[in-house]
């Protein structure tokens, strides 16, 4: 049973310009344990759809369940987690501090607040960072620490709106690898917005090619990779065929708007 279903899903919005259609007849199933990647054209609906997904968007026809229950019913639930694309951690809070915030929310026991923090710091690899202040971290750890922060209340899904955009080559392919680790250790189901072709092939079971506004599912890639993906599965014959394929979808969405 898919964990996230949309059907028909259209959303558009009234401006003073007049109605922008962001999404347009968007179907999909995500499957529990998946890693769905969204790549498209900036404006196609990537992180609206993301957005949808987390009741942060009402999408205006069509259906959308996650976990068999409407977004709003899940976000009360907690059933996700969110990573924007800036880290968005309290300046004036320890890392520590950053990542109990929802947990003070919920009103957990300060004991388990602790326990929850520790783990989640060592599964991000900042065990030794918990005292420190946001302004003290690189902007890599500090998106560590916002995945950490995500991922304290052990929400079964994870949302990422292109969490590794605003870094260098070097350190988005080790986060890359970071976050490919998290997922075996955890089994989240993901959904992972990238305007990277590179980036979506390597994290995704499943990749999701969008057309340019309004928003429209042009391809669904079923990866063929192995799990343990190595950064130099990246030369094979195997992942360039499927960036390939990613690639095409892209330039078909195109096609189809003109």
């Amino acid at each position: 049973m898919a964990i996230i279903q949309a059907k028909g899903l259209d959303l558009t919005f009234q401006t003073n310009d007049g109605p922008v259609h962001a999404l347009k007849g968007v179907d999909l199933d995500i499957k529990k344990g998946e890693f769905v990647s969204f790549i498209g054209p900036s404006g196609c609906g990537k992180t609206t759809f993301l957005r949808c997904i987390a009741a942060l968007e009402t999408p205006t026809g069509g259906s959308l369940t996650v976990r068999g229950i409407s977004p709003e019913e899940a976000r009360k639930a907690r059933s996700y987690g969110y990573v924007f694309q800036q880290a968005g951690l309290y300046p004036w809070r320890t890392i520590a501090g950053n990542i109990k915030l929802p947990l003070e929310i919920m009103g957990m026991p300060k004991d388990e607040q602790d326990k929850r923090v520790a783990r989640v710091l060592e599964l991000v690899e900042l065990s030794g960072f918990a005292k420190k202040f946001p302004w003290q971290l690189s902007g890599g750890m500090q998106q560590r620490a916002s995945i950490a922060r995500a991922l304290s209340f052990d929400a079964e899904i994870l949302l990422m709106d292109e969490p590794f955009g605003a870094l260098d080559e070097i350190v988005r392919d080790h986060l890359n690898e970071e976050l490919l680790r998290l997922w075996a250790a955890t089994n989240k189901t993901i959904g992972f917005v990238t305007h990277s072709i590179p980036e979506a092939v390597y994290l995704s079971t499943k990749i999701v090619v969008m057309s340019p506004r309004p928003g429209r599912i042009t391809d669904v890639i079923e990866s063929t990779l192995p799990r343990e993906r190595p950064l130099d599965i990246r030369e094979t014959p195997e992942f360039l065929a499927i960036a390939h394929r990613v690639r095409e979808g892209l330039r078909a969405g195109h096609a189809y708007d003109e």
